[in-house]
Formats: C-alpha cells, sequence, structure tokens
C-alpha cells in the first residue's frame, strides 16, 4: 500500500479561490433547494421524500449515473417499509384470589408495535434483575416482573422477549419515571417493518407492585434479588399476582425508499467505493404553539446530500476510475439508522463487494482549513490511504477523542457491524468548538434553514474525498 502511494503521480487537489468560491455556491444551491420550505423537511413517507428523491436523481442521472438498485422494478429507489408507531392507551389490574387491585394509570406505562396487546389473569413470576438464565418453560406465557438495572435493562428485557412471555414488566423507581416512559412512547418512532414484533413491555412503578403484593412479601423479593445480583443464581419466583392489561397503539404502515445510483467503473469485478448520506429529517418538529414548526434540515442533512451530489459529479467528469461508484441516500436515519440496516439486509451487489464506504453526514459547521474528524479510526482497513490523504491535502487530522462518541450515532456503524469498512471524515467533527454550539443550538430544530452557514470546510471535506476515493477507486494504488 504505502508503495502504491509513494508511487502515485497525484499529490494534493488545488483549486483555484475562484473555483473554490464555486463549488461553495454550488453547495449553498443544493441546500437552498433540499432545505426548501417547499420539500417540507423531507420527512419519510411525504411528498418532501418524493422531491428529494427526485432531485437527487435529477442531478446525478445527466453527470452519468444509472440506477444501483439492481431491481429493475425500482429502479434508483430501493423500497425500505417502514411502521409508524405512537402509544395511545392502556389499562392494567392485578388479581390477587378473587380480590381486584387497580393500577394507577400514572404509574404504569406500556409499549408494544402491535396494534392491541390483550391478556386476561396473566401469571407472573419474578426474575429478579434477569441476570440469571431463565427456563423457558418457566417464563412462556407468562408475565416475567424483572428489576431496572440501568445501562443493563434493555438487553437483559430483549433476552426475556426471547423466550415467549406474554409481558416483561419493568420495575422503576416511581411514578415519575413511568410519566417519562409514557411521555416517550406517546410520540412518534419509526420503525423498519421487518423489525416490527408482538413483544408487550410494560414498566412500572414499585410503589405498585409492593401494594399488590405486600409490603413484607416484596422487601423479601427484593432483598433475594439484590442478595444475588451479579452471581448469576438467583431462583426465579412464580408470585400469587394475576395481571390484566389492555394496551393499544395507534400503527400504520409507511412507504419509503433509499436512493441508490451507480457510476459504472472501467473494471466492474474490481468491487465498489459506496458514498452514503441520510436524506431524511423531521418535517414539523417544532412546538405546536411556535410560529415555525417546520425542521428544515439544513445542515443535518441537506448539506451532506449535496456535497455528496457535488462530489459524485466531480468524479463522473473526470477520468474514469477502476471500480463502481455507489451513492446512496438513507431513509429514517433520524429514527436509528434505518435505512442505512435496510440497505446493510438487501443490498444491491454482496457486501463484501465494497471496499470502503464514505459516509457524509452533517458537514456544514466548520470554516475551510479546520482539522478533520476521523470517525471510525482504526476500525478499518483504510487507515493509511486515509492518513496519507489526509496529509496530502495538507490537512491536519482532528484529536480522536472528538469523533469517537459519534461511532455509534451515524450510518457508517450500521455498516461497520457487516464487516464494511465505513468511515465518516470531515472537519463538522474536528471542532469540539463548533460541533458543540451547533448540537446545542440548531440541531433537530427549526432554526437549522438555508441562509448563513458556514461551507468553506464543507468544501474542503469534497476536495480530500475527490482525492480520496479516487485512490481506493484505482486497483493500483488501493488493490
Amino acid at each position: 500500500m504505502g508503495l502504491a502511494l509513494a508511487a502515485c503521480a497525484s499529490t494534493g487537489i488545488n483549486v483555484s479561490p475562484s473555483e473554490f468560491a464555486q463549488i461553495e455556491g454550488r453547495l449553498s444551491s443544493h441546500i437552498d433547494v433540499l432545505a426548501s420550505e417547499d420539500f417540507a423537511g423531507r420527512r419519510p413517507g411525504t411528498i418532501g421524500e418524493n422531491k428529494t428523491l427526485d432531485y437527487m436523481r435529477g442531478q446525478l442521472e445527466p453527470a452519468g449515473f444509472v440506477s444501483g438498485t439492481n431491481d429493475p422494478a425500482n429502479p434508483w429507489n430501493a423500497p425500505v417499509p417502514l411502521v409508524s408507531i405512537v402509544g395511545d392507551s392502556g389499562l392494567a389490574q392485578f388479581k390477587v384470589g378473587q380480590r381486584i387491585i387497580p393500577i394507577d394509570s400514572e404509574a404504569i406505562a406500556t409499549a408494544t408495535d402491535a396494534r392491541r396487546a390483550l391478556m386476561e389473569d396473566a401469571e407472573t413470576v419474578f426474575v429478579g434483575y434477569a441476570d440469571t438464565e431463565v427456563d423457558k418453560e418457566f417464563v412462556r406465557g407468562r408475565v416475567a416482573i424483572m428489576l431496572s438495572d440501568p445501562g443493563l435493562s434493555p438487553a437483559r428485557r430483549a433476552a426475556l422477549h426471547e423466550l415467549g412471555p406474554a409481558a416483561v414488566v419493568t420495575v422503576v423507581e416511581s411514578a415519575q419515571s413511568t410519566a417519562q416512559i409514557r411521555q416517550f412512547q406517546m410520540r412518534e418512532r419509526l420503525i423498519l417493518a421487518s423489525q416490527a414484533n408482538e413483544n408487550v413491555s410494560v414498566f412500572m412503578a414499585r410503589e405498585e407492585l409492593a401494594k399488590a403484593i405486600g409490603e413484607n412479601r416484596w422487601g423479601e423479593l427484593l432483598a433475594s434479588a439484590d442478595a444475588s445480583k451479579g452471581t448469576g443464581e438467583f431462583d426465579p419466583v412464580l408470585l400469587s399476582l394475576k395481571l390484566t392489561l389492555d394496551a393499544r397503539t395507534d400503527r400504520r404502515d409507511v412507504s419509503s425508499r433509499n436512493f441508490i445510483a451507480r457510476l459504472p467503473g472501467a473494471k466492474p469485478d474490481a468491487g465498489a467505493v459506496l458514498l452514503l448520506g441520510h436524506w431524511d429529517h423531521f418535517g414539523e418538529c417544532g412546538p405546536e404553539d411556535a410560529e415555525d414548526r417546520l425542521c428544515n434540515g439544513a445542515v443535518d442533512n441537506a448539506s451532506g446530500i449535496g456535497l455528496m451530489i457535488e462530489l459524485g459529479k466531480r468524479l463522473a467528469s473526470g477520468k474514469p476510475m477502476d471500480r463502481d461508484l455507489y451513492i446512496l441516500g438513507t431513509t429514517a436515519e433520524e429514527w436509528g439508522l434505518l435505512g442505512a440496516v435496510a440497505f446493510s439486509d438487501a443490498p444491491p451487489v454482496p457486501l463484501d463487494e465494497f471496499v470502503a464506504a464514505f459516509n457524509f453526514d452533517t458537514v456544514a459547521i466548520s470554516p475551510e482549513g479546520s482539522p478533520v474528524g476521523f470517525i471510525g479510526e482504526g476500525r478499518t482497513p483504510l487507515d493509511e490511504i486515509i492518513k496519507q490523504t489526509i496529509a496530502d491535502m495538507d490537512r491536519e487530522l482532528a484529536p480522536r477523542e472528538l469523533s469517537e462518541p459519534f461511532l455509534q450515532r451515524q450510518d457508517g456503524w450500521a455498516l461497520l457491524q457487516r464487516d464494511v469498512p465505513a468511515v465518516l471524515l470531515s472537519n463538522a467533527f474536528g471542532s469540539e468548538e463548533r460541533l458543540t454550539a451547533f448540537l446545542s443550538g440548531d440541531y433537530h430544530q427549526p432554526s437549522d434553514e438555508p441562509g448563513d452557514i458556514e461551507l468553506g470546510g464543507a468544501v474542503d471535506d469534497l476536495l480530500l474525498h475527490e482525492l480520496l476515493i479516487r485512490r481506493v477507486a484505482d486497483t493500483e494504488v488501493y488493490p
């Protein structure tokens, strides 16, 4: 690799001040369109999605790109079926013998992907902190009651759901905790249709269990769970409680799509390079009483899509590259990298054909000449060629600790988990002061709109990637 780079005739890419300004102007124009009122905040499943995908195709097809979906029935846009979930209402009560014990509606919150979860007089089992292996037959069809253990409960709850319980009840400290959970459940969330399930998760305040079981018995159970915590030796207990629950969810299907374009290379069997960025944003997300509720998503992430479009055009206008170049615009990143996960689940070509993937997200923050943040450093074979190219462009690499916290918060993470060498390089993640100011200010707010946006660093990023991608797409430089 080092020898190939040393022998490479190209060093940095130098552009005149006038060309730099022209690139900056074109990026600004893309942002003005993609983050305009007409695109309505680019929420998945809306007219804003249609306009965004049409815009990307309209920019790239004349430059020589073709559909990259590898699906004649769905050219350019790969379907990503989503489900919208909004918590609605829930009623619950315990029964001990013939005695009915109502559960305070303020002390309980339910979460399920199903339109309705209904159970009557279901048996309950107490599993402590759920840190002990539980017999599947003991839990199946019953309600498993576990104690909350911050940071560990989600994985343990998921493991319990694998055993087939009627529901999993997580016991939290107070009704204040359940109120926060219920407030979260009442917001719309999007999930992949393929990930929707019938699991029922219930969150209940401790005092409700104590009231139903009795203070003394509840105290004994807590003491037993605490004594065995971390030992893996807690014995689950069949309780005298039975649970009746009726939980409803407002659920609807959302049809969304990933945009996929391909620039054919001269050596189609040599693998491919992937550029990706999420096109989606939230639509209306400001307070209901606000004068401006529309979240335009100018920096996040019209800037990344605009850069990717302009970069694709520049690469297409130059010398043909050996490897195919794919451009992927992902949907529903804001809801958990869903489009990137969908792409990884059903790629147009086998994932191992991608020798590198470069993500573009929230690039318009820092000025020209800022240090480069490197998300994914040390996790792929790309480090050497990336660092050499940064040096050849007379750019400085930012400290790793600045970008490391964002590793799992960007689309490249979904690809890294499938062993695709995916990184994000941007000076937006190289300046702690600039990034913190954005995240604490315009991030996910109606104020993230076109206007006075810093684009000098974005042009730097584009030129860095232009050289880097040409090198990675060259089979002699990067075999």
